[in-house]
């Protein structure tokens, strides 16, 4: 299956940009080569300006606290597991310290910092990270794949509360919903909902099913159109058979 997810909001569309660039970041930092190092100090200047909303960590140690008293509610229920349960609400208190104990604006320390502005400043012009604009960097690169490293988690460890507090919320989100299967006649659905509070839907189809969903919801209805995998086209066109799947509304 692929699945594809919607966001209702800008609060949980900005915690799926972010997921999607730490788990960029960890990845590339992983490697060895220059190169992957340059993607992931470089996508990490991309969490940085993400992240630089003022109410993204009072928002999300909010939500945490409305999981936590929601959790604790299930206390002494026979159906629930003491241990399961024990091992969630920890994971919350935990990733809420975490969040509290970072003071100051997200990402100050990396703003202080005159040789990673200077990078920054210049990994937004095309081609502007030569080695003639910043020979410094050059030098940087050109070190060992561990000393290169050491220096990417030291720039990123400060973040990771944060990293931590958006996979538990976004976790909880996504198990939230129940999915139900529906079929797009010639490629075109629509449903009606009537005011909805749900914060994302997520769609899925088999890998072999050809179509491509692009959608457009508010709280009120939800569309959907299919259109077929490009090939050589400059315009991509619609489809117009059957296709079934599934749909899972989220909401915390």
């Amino acid at each position: 299956m692929i699945t594809y997810e919607y966001p209702f909001n800008e609060r949980i569309r900005t915690l799926l940009r972010l997921e999607d660039l730490f788990d960029k970041t960890q990845h590339f930092a992983a490697l060895d080569g220059t190169q992957e190092h340059h993607v992931a100090l470089v996508t990490l200047f991309e969490i940085l300006e993400v992240a630089g909303r003022a109410d993204l960590k009072m928002d999300l140690i909010q939500e945490l606290e409305r999981q936590r008293q929601t959790l604790l509610t299930y206390r002494n229920n026979p159906e629930i597991s003491e241990e399961a349960l024990s091992g969630a609400l920890y994971e919350i208190e935990q990733a809420s310290a975490a969040l509290l104990a970072m003071h100051g604006k997200i990402g100050q320390y990396l703003r202080e910092n005159d040789w990673l502005m200077g990078i920054k400043s210049r990994a937004a012009i095309p081609g502007g990270v030569c080695e003639f604009d910043l020979p410094s960097y050059h030098w940087w690169l050109h070190r060992g794949p561990d000393r290169r490293r050491e220096g990417l988690e030291k720039w990123t460890r400060p973040l990771l509360p944060l990293r931590d507090a958006l996979t538990i919320v976004l976790r909880l989100l996504r198990a939230s919903g129940n999915p139900k299967s529906y079929t797009a006649g010639n490629g075109q659905f629509q449903l009606n909902l009537g005011g909805s509070t749900a914060q994302m839907v997520r769609l899925s189809l088999l890998l072999d099913e050809r179509a491509i969903p692009e959608i457009s919801a508010n709280k009120y209805a939800l569309n959907i159109r299919f259109t077929v995998p490009p090939t050589s086209e400059i315009k991509s066109r619609g489809c117009d058979a059957d296709v079934d799947f599934e749909l899972t509304f989220c909401n915390l």
